[in-house]
């Protein structure tokens, strides 16, 4: 069977084509490609999946058979806390069983760099023709050894962090862990730094389902987190870590949702208010709320394609140049990172740098997004739908025919975008992206106004257009 590997490794359905067998030879490749560099030691995790600690010793076994040493995580951690172990284990590169965001049935293979991120183009492209091209190694045998990086990884965050802000806040926060990695770990980080905040774990214990849901930090997977805000008020919030809890996302007072992009902003004018300063990077899928208040904050703006490993590079340059230094880049999905980190996205830190804010301010998250919208002088408004088509959906003919568009739903085509899929720049500073999914026939509508009637308007017309260019629909 073809092992395909896509923009953060390899994932499949487990026991179908996610088995032992396929992990141990991804790990030889892998191996293989490490040993080559002049690599000597991994670092091997899991998330809360099944079978997840049976694969991590996979291919802890496969790596060791290869001549590497290992450091293998005993129980499941999150995927931020594997990248730190990387680098602070000066290691070779690492590795995360995880299918992330994606549903029970899947599983996968991330890949990490020796900085602490996702591996680059490149690396993948060499383990792929490792794939085609094994070697055979007669070498000694490597040891696997107990990876132990809680603490470490705590003490990292305490860098990135106020610690005598977040203890100034005693209101109320809920983490919607969603039965994955970060189950226990924002809890427990909490009560080891004695924060006196009123702390709550929602589907806190690990579960392979999910409790019956993608464990994709939106709203549709948070109907439990919505109704448990419905009737706070003020200050109180909810933080939600994906499946691997690299992602973020948060719920706000009377069970209101508050979109990654509304993070993004709310934590660049926070980290900004800190004195820290850099490049901000975005990908084209990003809000136009983060270029205007980067501008008016005075920032240099990146806008990358669609895929954290774009902002890892962003940050790897600015680690190897100042004058490039990132302050902060992120994604549309909810995975963030900041200036001082690993170029990683990481749930655990953004959800604790929203309760920094919330707590610096004494305002909540909705308000400090008021207040950035009001100085930007843009409302945002925004939504998706990911339009699941047929095998004869022609991609290629959406993405001639969509920079052909001179309006959709009466809005004025103003300029177009292709650095990833279509974006077209609408009239009111709206926008329509198309994005097709490079490895099943998903095509991605985003659309922001600065009105919801705008936004779904425009939605159902560009949906539409979707549709009517897919024959298996009719």
């Amino acid at each position: 069977m073809p092992i395909k590997f896509g923009t953060d490794g390899w994932r499949d359905i487990i026991a179908e084509d996610f088995t032992y067998d396929n992990v141990r030879i991804v790990a030889r490749a892998h191996a293989q490609v490490v040993r080559e560099g002049g690599g000597r030691l991994v670092v091997v995790g899991f998330d809360t999946r099944f079978q997840g600690s049976g694969f991590a010793r996979v291919v802890a076994d496969v790596m060791a058979e290869q001549g590497l040493d290992v450091l293998l995580a005993p129980e499941f951690l999150p995927t931020p806390a594997l990248s730190f172990a990387v680098v602070h284990h000066g290691a070779a590169g690492g590795v995360m069983i995880t299918a992330s965001h994606n549903p029970p049935p899947y599983n996968g293979y991330k890949i990490k760099g020796a900085y602490g991120g996702s591996a680059t183009p490149s690396t993948v492209a060499q383990i792929e023709r490792a794939l085609s091209h094994p070697s055979q190694y007669e070498g000694a045998r490597g040891t696997v050894q107990p990876l132990d990086i809680r603490e470490a990884y705590y003490a990292q965050l305490d860098r990135q962090l106020n610690l005598e802000t977040l203890r100034s806040y005693r209101g109320l926060v809920v983490h919607d862990a969603m039965g994955g990695a970060a189950c226990g770990w924002l809890a427990d980080y909490v009560s080891s730094r004695a924060l006196p905040l009123h702390f709550e774990e929602l589907h806190g214990r690990p579960d392979p389902m999910f409790y019956g849901v993608n464990p994709e930090p939106i709203p549709q997977n948070l109907g439990d987190l919505i109704t448990r805000l419905a009737g706070e008020t003020g200050t109180a919030l909810g933080v939600i870590t994906d499946g691997d809890a690299d992602r973020v996302g948060a719920v706000t007072a009377g069970g209101r949702f508050f979109n990654s992009h509304q993070i993004f902003a709310v934590l660049l004018r926070h980290l900004y208010g800190r004195g820290l300063r850099g490049r901000v990077v975005k990908t084209v899928s990003g809000s136009r709320v983060i270029e205007l208040l980067a501008g008016r904050l005075g920032l240099d703006v990146l806008e990358t394609p669609v895929g954290f490993k774009y902002i890892t590079d962003a940050f790897l340059e600015g680690q190897a140049d100042e004058r490039l230094a990132v302050l902060m880049g992120g994604e549309e999905s909810g995975g963030l990172s900041s200036r001082g980190h690993i170029p990683e996205r990481d749930g655990l830190l953004n959800s604790l740098l929203m309760i920094e804010a919330v707590a610096a301010s004494g305002l909540s998250l909705d308000d400090l997004f008021a207040q950035i919208e009001q100085e930007v002088g843009f409302r945002h408004f925004y939504d998706r739908n990911d339009l699941h088509l047929s095998a004869a959906f022609d991609k290629g003919a959406l993405l001639s025919a969509a920079p052909t568009y001179a309006e959709v739903a009466g809005h004025a085509v103003q300029g177009v975008n292709t650095r990833d899929g279509v974006k077209l720049l609408l009239d009111g500073g709206a926008s329509a992206m198309f994005r097709a999914s490079g490895t099943e026939p998903v095509v991605r509508v985003y659309v922001e106004a600065q009105s919801e009637e705008a936004v779904q308007t425009i939605l159902a017309e560009a949906t539409r257009r979707v549709l009517a260019l897919d024959p298996g629909a009719h």
